[in-house]
């Protein structure tokens, strides 16, 4: 790295810490409605604002072009909320009764017993926090995420995600740390295998994004090419797959968290399999979202 870089780095760094330092004296919810009102008034009219209305328009034709513009504003209110929230993490977590899992008897029946688990949420309401379930399961949860190209927002944002993911984080991308293709499989699925049938071990994916090389799958009646990883990983380890959502209680802090588990298919057909189990959480993932379409994330690239 040269030295212009290195304090570019660094300067970005210090503006990130100086932001969360504000943002930190204030009380969660205080914080959340500031960060939430920001956004409503800086997001619109901005490229991903343009990219979140082609996108609603995509999955909702039958909407108006003014519904669809109310959606793209309070899904900016969310964001801004979501940001406050993962500056205040640490405070978050320890208010767990901010935080209900909808499916009790999931978690009293896996609690300590889960095995190796693979799960697939998306971007809707806080979706840091769709590991929770797993962290009441007392499985081992680590994750998948995009690396940070600036080393030490990086290291640092790392760290604030400890507490939710103690079997840690698993990078993919360009950088150092990050991992891509064949060895990013033979890593992840060691990490799976290691925990055992009779131990707990969670590997979580934001599995909700355009991946150009992934399997097409219907999605708001498109063929949306959807990541195929998380299902081929739990199909070659013999894991359970689990998929999840978070949803907002109102304009708060306040949580219902959501597992469903899919079957697994090991037929003679590895290839179908996956496509099924692909278009199986696509489809979950769908429902989900026409239930609270302003807490999904739009600005993300989704359909070709």
């Amino acid at each position: 790295m040269s030295p212009l870089l290195d304090l570019r780095y660094r300067l970005e760094y210090a503006v990130l810490r100086l932001i969360i330092g504000i943002v930190r004296l204030f009380p969660l919810d205080t914080a959340a409605e500031l960060l939430a009102r920001t956004l409503r008034k800086l997001g619109p009219g901005g490229r991903r604002h343009r990219r979140a209305l082609a996108n609603l328009e995509i999955a909702f034709p039958e909407k108006t072009a003014e519904e669809r513009e109310r959606i793209a504003c309070e899904m900016w209110d969310n964001i801004g909320r979501v940001m406050a929230e993962m500056m205040q993490i640490d405070r978050l977590l320890d208010e767990p009764e901010r935080m209900q899992t909808e499916e009790d008897y999931f978690v009293k029946r896996y609690r300590g017993k889960v095995g190796p688990v693979v799960a697939a949420s998306m971007h809707s309401g806080n979706w840091e926090l769709a590991s929770w379930p797993m962290a009441l399961c007392e499985a081992n949860a680590a994750a998948v995420y995009r690396l940070v190209k600036n080393p030490y927002v990086d290291r640092y944002l790392r760290s604030m995600r400890e507490k939710l993911y103690p079997g840690g984080l698993f990078a993919k991308g360009r950088g150092p740390g990050g991992r891509a293709g064949h060895h990013a499989a033979r890593q992840l699925g060691s990490y799976l295998r290691q925990g055992g049938r009779s131990e707990t071990c969670a590997l979580a994916f934001l599995a909700d994004l355009y991946d150009g090389k992934g399997v097409p799958v219907p999605f708001f009646g498109q063929d949306a090419k959807s990541t195929a990883f998380p299902a081929m990983l739990a199909r070659r380890t013999g894991a359970r797959f689990w998929v999840g959502r978070v949803l907002r209680q109102g304009r708060q802090s306040r949580f219902r968290i959501s597992v469903k588990e899919i079957k697994v298919p090991r037929t003679e057909d590895p290839d179908a399999d996956i496509r099924w189990i692909t278009a199986a959480v696509q489809a979950q993932f769908e429902q989900w979202i026409r239930e609270a379409p302003e807490q999904y994330m739009w600005t993300n690239r989704r359909f070709a």
